[in-house]
């Protein structure tokens, strides 16, 4: 069967791998947030959410890292008040430069589009959205999507095979007509290729080691660069 769609992960595959203090980011907020108290309030914050991807890794997607929001909340954090708010600001200018996408992913995507293939993104996140849909905008990219979806607003996460099945409806494709382009071989390859799409394994992110339970898949083709995908599609047709 010919393939119809091409789907992405977003971060270390569309965007670049940063490696990133965890501490440093939430820091950036709570300097803001509680001036006072800046320090233990960015260590609690890293910590709840080390601990929201330990419980998404332990249990393979099925109880999802959740929403940006609910850490929040569970810090006693009023997400409506000025004081969060701005706060906010200031942790999103952080990682501000460790989102932008890849230079070759727009090209890439406009050629893809211009074959015919449907593209997809799937990101497991604790962003909400619409901070993906300003980063894609910003990055002129928004307009080469047909469906994304991020794991801060579904009941699943990768390597679940139910995050794959939404993306595939919404894209209107069956797995066997779609290929997943992601870095990580736990959460992207294995995921999706148990979910029966074809796999590229893009291997440029230094992702830490307990974040990979098990490095045992084996990806269809690996692309040492983003603009490697297409010629590793079009081989496949």
């Amino acid at each position: 069967m010919s393939i119809r769609a091409v789907v992405f992960d977003w971060g270390g595959t569309l965007t670049p791998w940063h490696d990133i203090d965890l501490v440093s980011q939430w820091y950036a907020y709570a300097e803001i947030y509680d001036p006072e108290h800046a320090s233990p309030l960015a260590h609690r914050l890293a910590e709840a959410e080390v601990h929201r991807w330990k419980v998404q890794q332990e249990s393979h997607g099925a109880e999802p890292a959740g929403a940006l929001d609910q850490l929040f909340l569970d810090e006693g954090i009023d997400i409506t008040g000025a004081r969060h708010l701005r706060a906010l600001g200031s942790y999103l200018d952080f990682w501000a430069p460790h989102t932008a996408a890849d230079p070759q992913a727009r090209p890439l995507m406009e050629d893809l589009r211009s074959r015919g293939y449907r593209i997809g993104v799937l990101s497991n996140t604790m962003w909400p959205s619409r901070h993906h849909r300003e980063v894609f905008e910003r990055d002129d990219l928004i307009t080469l999507i047909d469906a994304a979806f991020y794991t801060s607003e579904m009941p699943v996460a990768k390597p679940h095979g139910e995050a794959f099945a939404a993306v595939l409806a919404a894209l209107g494709v069956a797995a066997s007509e779609t290929v997943f382009v992601g870095d990580r071989i736990w959460d992207d390859i294995a995921g999706a290729s148990r979910a029966g799409l074809r796999t590229i394994w893009i291997p440029h992110s230094t992702v830490p080691p307990e974040q990979v339970p098990d490095a045992s898949a084996t990806p269809d083709a690996v692309a040492h660069e983003l603009r490697d995908v297409l010629g590793i599609v079009e081989s496949w047709q």
